[in-house]
């Protein structure tokens, strides 16, 4: 099993910025893809960033350009900087890993950390 810890979450005017941190511990062998996904109220999951081993990194549209995804394989922890957030960013983000093991994927999530952009 993974266990991850988010921290950093909280309430900002618009504009404002936030840094969301993870922490993975457990069965941390083989983690090869590290991000972050948001839920709005009434609105499904959606991917905001993720950063693959190699050092590849995938935003969502709506946050390119102010947020940045940033990831340490070594400790097995991942931040993400947001920048000139929108009320729109409101949500709980969660922080998820994926694994591979013997070429199945298995994925593991936080406990989710609230950010609140008010206007």
């Amino acid at each position: 099993q993974v266990r991850l810890v988010e921290s950093g979450g909280g309430s900002v005017r618009s504009g404002g910025s936030l840094r969301l941190s993870c922490a993975a511990s457990g069965t941390i062998l083989s983690i090869n893809q590290m991000g972050w996904y948001r839920q709005a109220p009434g609105k499904e999951r959606e991917l905001v960033a993720t950063i693959n081993s190699g050092g590849s990194t995938n935003y969502a549209d709506s946050v390119k350009g102010r947020f940045t995804i940033s990831g340490d394989y070594a400790k097995n922890t991942v931040n993400l900087q947001m920048n000139s957030l929108k009320p729109e960013d409101t949500a709980v983000y969660y922080c998820n890993v994926r694994r591979v093991d013997r070429g199945t994927f298995y994925y593991y999530w936080g406990q989710g950390t609230q950010v609140t952009v008010s206007s």
